[in-house]
């Protein structure tokens, strides 16, 4: 029985349009606003996917340990028995793939306070070199009634922490 052919692309002569640049490592910018804090994370080897460096989706876990350990220093932990936050958004630029082993920080900051939603900037770069910016982007959360689900204003703990400094 005769195979089927594969068809395969000709990426011509070195040097044309076809070959791909080599990307310089992104480097992070300064914050826009003060930090609401600043996480240090160790990657760890469960972290890793079958390309040997972090999944993808390991970078949600991050800056979900980030955020909450923000919000547990925050009176109440920025809810109460009426309110509570839920992510709404999240938006994420990967910026080059994170190895183990590492260490990282994690960098959240105010992007922009509503009435019921706040949206956290969000960085994670390399501890041992600042200048290594993993991933950047901002999560969206919103406060809602925990009974019937609808926007909640933001309860004054949380809005204080984001208009100080």
């Amino acid at each position: 029985m005769k195979q089927p052919a594969i068809a395969t692309q000709d990426r011509g002569p070195a040097g044309s349009q076809n070959d791909t640049a080599p990307q310089a490592p992104a480097t992070p910018e300064p914050a826009p606003n003060p930090a609401l804090i600043r996480v240090p994370l160790s990657v760890r080897w469960r972290d890793l996917d079958a390309f040997n460096h972090v999944n993808n989706s390991k970078f949600l876990s991050y800056l979900e340990e980030a955020r909450l350990r923000w919000m547990v220093t925050l009176p109440g932990h920025g809810m109460d028995d009426h309110v509570a936050p839920v992510v709404a958004a999240a938006h994420l630029n990967y910026r080059r793939p994170i190895e183990w082993p590492n260490e990282l920080d994690v960098e959240l900051f105010v992007e922009r306070l509503g009435t019921t939603s706040l949206s956290i900037g969000h960085r994670i770069v390399g501890a041992n070199d600042p200048g290594a910016l993993y991933c950047d982007g901002n999560v969206v959360l919103v406060w809602i009634h925990r009974e019937t689900g609808q926007p909640a204003a933001l309860p004054e703990p949380v809005r204080s922490a984001c208009s100080a400094g």
